[in-house]
């Protein structure tokens, strides 16, 4: 968090590059504001600053409705959808549907698993399924690029249930066995 003389600094100025970055609450009022916000300045000292909306929330503080600091840039509102979408990839990256089902997932993510299909398909051009295939399949071609694993133990390691889907997947995507793919050792 910055310090209360560099966010006042920033707030009187109405300073862009720190929009995101920190909250002004009003204690007078109640209500917290962006830095850019364009209300009135009030007295400096009736104001506090939180390093998030949801910090200022906690605090018993109020969303001013004319520049809504909930929205503000860097925040997961703000970014809409693309949030939902992200952390919905960095579960995929980490296994969730190797072992768990589309339905799930977008329940972790607060979503129905129809919305989180609609989402796939606009923002990755991909189902949550095809996503998790691609990324096993990398994941899968580094190990057998990488190391001498069985291809056994590159099929489990990757996420693959099974050394059949592996090679089916495998078989799909470039025509020829996991085996035959494997670089020659020097």
């Amino acid at each position: 968090m910055l310090d209360f003389d560099t966010c006042n600094a920033a707030r009187l100025r109405r300073d862009p590059a720190f929009d995101g970055k920190f909250f002004t609450a009003v204690r007078t009022t109640g209500i917290y504001c962006r830095p850019v916000c364009p209300v009135k300045h009030p007295h400096t000292e009736n104001v506090g600053y939180y390093p998030t909306a949801a910090a200022a929330e906690r605090a018993g503080y109020r969303p001013c409705l004319r520049c809504r600091p909930e929205t503000a840039p860097f925040c997961a509102a703000w970014n809409g959808t693309r949030t939902t979408v992200e952390r919905a990839l960095k579960l995929i990256e980490n296994g969730a549907l190797d072992t768990g089902s589309v339905a799930e997932l977008a329940d972790r993510l607060g979503v129905g698993a129809r919305h989180l299909s609609r989402l796939f398909s606009d923002h990755v051009g991909a189902s949550p399924l095809q996503t998790a295939q691609t990324m096993r399949i990398g994941r899968a071609k580094r190990l057998l690029d990488d190391t001498t694993l069985s291809i056994t133990e590159i099929a489990f390691k990757a996420g693959f249930g099974s050394v059949r889907r592996f090679n089916s997947a495998f078989l799909k995507l470039y025509g020829r066995s996991p085996s035959t793919i494997r670089r020659p050792r020097q």
